[in-house]
């Protein structure tokens, strides 16, 4: 489809190699047309005082008007040559006019005062007329005969740029896609601006890459090094005595600590590629019903059918939970969860999703707006992580009447 975009860089060209083809041959044309011409009048203008000088010999001879010229006063001049022979500054001088307009069409007229009559005389100029209107038919030709030629080259001469263009445009998106690996590489002999720039996308990638791994085995490095004060932690805070508002605040952090290194090892996990889900034939409205139960949270469900897909159940019931507690912290009640087929929607009454939300996605430690709560924002995160593990597909809108809405759509109908 590219080759037939006419917005494509292939036929940019080509239509600038074409108009600079039709302004080089319209220079040449029009300097050509003018030379051919000015010559043809200067042909024509010896032609006639030739004519008028063997008619004035002839005059002086003879006394009698001779065959090929005209007698007569002024008067029956045309203006134009009238006006010339009043500019005339000798009395035997003669005057000269190229008449191209009707009636007399292409008529060179020479004329010159012989007492007190005019004698002139006037050559048909229609042949190199002709011959020049014959040599702009063939400029012409000439032109159309070069764009023929010109502008499939130009478009045949891009296709190298072109292709590397696309093979880089291809890797980029595959960059884009997760393919981390992804390289343009070497795409010609050629060392130009289009080389320059494969080697500058193919130095940021491999600068990304480095960096987000960096950033991965930091994240893993840190989820692992507190895991183990922490089960320390956790076993001192379960040995403190009684429930006074102390011992209860640090159970409380302690629990709240413990579900943060949790999320930051299963993101971990997810961002090193180690999780593979099973599937196994699951009535989707039952376990989300189950799922919504053992919640303990006030949220409403509509199962509309019963279907069972092949999923992971225990992965579908992670994404179930981290978005039906992110509609409640974040959002408003009530708490819907819609289960239709395949689908499992999850709305809240709250402000909505933020708009870098919708427009980038859910990232890690950012809850963008101050009216969607407090949070780490690593729910979303490891939701939109298993969805890929399912090979599903988790997207988040806002309704119209408002609401956050995130919808997971599973795998086919077993």
């Amino acid at each position: 489809m590219g080759s037939l975009n006419p917005r494509a860089l292939r036929w940019k060209i080509a239509a600038l190699a074409a108009v600079a083809c039709c302004a080089v041959a319209t220079v040449i044309g029009v300097l050509v047309h003018n030379a051919t011409a000015d010559h043809g009048r200067r042909a024509g203008e010896d032609r006639s005082v030739t004519q008028l000088r063997d008619a004035e010999r002839e005059f002086d001879r003879t006394g009698k008007r001779p065959e090929a010229a005209g007698l007569g006063p002024v008067d029956e001049l045309p203006a134009p040559l009238r006006a010339k022979l009043a500019d005339a500054r000798a009395p035997g001088e003669y005057a000269v006019w190229y008449d191209e307009k009707p009636p007399n069409w292409y008529w060179m007229w020479a004329a010159v005062r012989v007492g007190d009559q005019v004698l002139s005389v006037r050559t048909d100029m229609s042949a190199e007329v002709r011959s020049l209107q014959l040599l702009d038919r063939s400029i012409v030709k000439a032109v159309l005969a070069a764009l023929a030629v010109v502008v499939p080259l130009a478009a045949l001469a891009t296709e190298p740029i072109n292709r590397r263009l696309r093979h880089g445009a291809r890797t980029a998106r595959r960059i884009a896609d997760g393919d981390l690996d992804a390289r343009i590489g070497h795409t010609g002999r050629a060392r130009d601006e289009i080389t320059e720039m494969s080697a500058a996308m193919d130095a940021m990638a491999a600068t990304l890459q480095r960096r987000l791994e960096s950033e991965k085995r930091f994240t893993a490095d840190v989820a692992h090094e507190l895991r183990t004060p922490l089960m320390g932690l956790v076993t001192a805070a379960g040995l403190l005595p009684g429930h006074d508002e102390a011992a209860d605040l640090v159970r409380k952090e302690v629990g709240t600590l413990r579900h943060l290194i949790e999320d930051l090892l299963e993101i971990s996990r997810l961002d090193a590629g180690a999780e593979e889900a099973r599937h196994d034939a699951v009535p989707l409205g039952e376990l989300v019903a189950d799922v919504i139960r053992r919640g303990g949270t006030e949220t409403e469900v509509r199962v509309e059918d019963f279907d069972v897909v092949r999923t992971d159940p225990r992965r579908v019931e992670r994404i179930v939970t981290n978005l039906v507690a992110n509609a409640h912290r974040h959002g408003a009640p009530p708490v819907e969860v819609t289960v239709a087929g395949t689908r499992v929607v999850v709305r809240d009454h709250g402000p909505g999703f933020p708009a870098d939300l919708l427009a980038h996605g859910p990232q890690r430690f950012r809850t963008e707006a101050a009216e969607r709560g407090q949070g780490h924002g690593l729910g979303l995160t490891i939701a939109l992580g298993q969805s890929a593990v399912l090979n599903a597909r988790l997207t988040f809108t806002n309704a119209p009447d408002g609401g956050a809405v995130a919808t997971l759509e599973l795998g086919p109908v077993s």
